[in-house]
């Protein structure tokens, strides 16, 4: 079966470096290789100066798995397998799990993999929406959604594009639910670490054998660019299916990559202050702009991660988005992008240049009201 196109990537594809300022970004602000390379201890800049520049072990370096695995409370070296981003992760993820007539539920909205990768592979999916009054997730709608042949059930928190976060209860209530059913719980935590109004949610392989981890080094800690996320899972028959699928893409990953997200991880503290220092700022300034602007956006503030997903109150957020990058260069991504129907859109929070191109967008958005009037 032929996946569907995948539109917000395409949509990223359009606009990503062709505009002033990328106002839904996902990630967070960026290190730059000499700051990142400053943060290195003496094994690591040994490791990176006598770097060989050939292939790497398939599951992952294994000091870099190690760094991973402290991560969480009680994962092991050996329970991690790292890839080309968390993208490759959920790919060969679904591809491990479902087959043709399986059942999978999924938390939605969501980052389109989390659910075509599934229909691509002829599995049937039900869509758990979020109640958008505060994004919360009614888990008696995911119980009422399991069936005989439900295989997962996908969450993601702290949550894109809402910032939402679940409460520890309700994630024991999830494990709950899949154990019953013998199946799994595929937690996306690519934004864990970027809690601000809430606690940090235990990591669901921490909680469970049932429970498969994903994590990524591409959010809150600034470095997309290493391409580098992982699973961690407990279950050593899925990560045998996993590693034996990954011989069919990346194989392995970059060597430089690997050397420089162990660096990170090993300096985590420092990294995860700066960006979460950068999110605090951004929030504060996202405050007012909210109450500036009432008559012409609403949001539900954020509990966690560096995105949420305000509404615009009058007209189509699609014409607006199109007309706002065309007039001011900042891109917005409407939640078509998402297939979700009404005028929300996601803004992300977790750049320095924030601030700039929220300024471009309110000044747009009174001189769109003034004509409009």
């Amino acid at each position: 079966m032929r996946i569907a196109d995948f539109a917000l990537e395409r949509y990223f594809a359009r606009w990503e470096f062709a505009v002033k300022n990328v106002l839904c970004a996902s990630d967070c602000e960026p290190l730059t290789l000499t700051e990142l390379l400053e943060m290195a201890d003496d094994d690591a800049r040994e490791r990176w100066t006598a770097l060989r520049l050939g292939y790497t072990e398939s599951l992952g370096l294994p000091a870099l798995r190690e760094a991973i695995a402290g991560l969480y409370e009680r994962v092991h070296a050996d329970e991690i397998i790292t890839f080309a981003g968390a993208e490759e992760a959920v790919f060969l993820y679904m591809h491990a799990v479902l087959s043709a007539g399986d059942h999978a539920v999924v938390v939605w909205p969501a980052y389109q993999s989390l659910h075509e990768v599934a229909r691509s592979l002829g599995a049937s999916v039900t869509l758990v929406r979020l109640n958008p009054r505060d994004w919360s997730l009614d888990v008696d709608a995911v119980a009422a959604a399991m069936r005989p042949n439900t295989r997962v059930v996908v969450i993601n928190s702290p949550h894109s594009p809402t910032g939402a976060q679940i409460p520890a209860a309700d994630l024991a209530r999830l494990i709950s639910i899949v154990e019953l059913h013998g199946a799994q719980l595929f937690s996306d935590e690519v934004y864990r670490f970027l809690e601000h109004s809430s606690e940090r949610l235990p990591a669901a392989v921490d909680r469970s054998p049932a429970g498969v981890s994903l994590g990524v080094m591409s959010k809150a800690f600034g470095l997309a660019g290493l391409r580098i996320g992982w699973i961690a899972t407990h279950d050593p028959e899925l990560r045998s299916r996993i590693a034996a699928s990954k011989d069919y893409t990346t194989i392995c990953n970059s060597a430089p990559s690997e050397i420089l997200a162990l660096i990170a991880l090993r300096a985590r503290a420092r990294v995860l202050d700066r960006t979460l220092s950068i999110i605090d700022e951004n929030l504060s300034v996202l405050d007012g702009f909210f109450a500036r602007n009432a008559d012409h956006f609403s949001w539900v503030r954020p509990k966690a991660g560096s995105v949420c997903f305000p509404t615009l109150r009058q007209g189509n957020i699609d014409a607006f988005s199109a007309k706002l990058v065309q007039d001011e260069g900042v891109l917005l991504l409407p939640g078509s992008q998402f297939g979700y129907a009404g005028d929300h859109f996601r803004l992300g929070y977790g750049r320095r240049d924030m601030a700039s191109g929220l300024l471009r967008l309110e000044d747009f958005a009174r001189r769109n009201a003034r004509n409009d009037q």
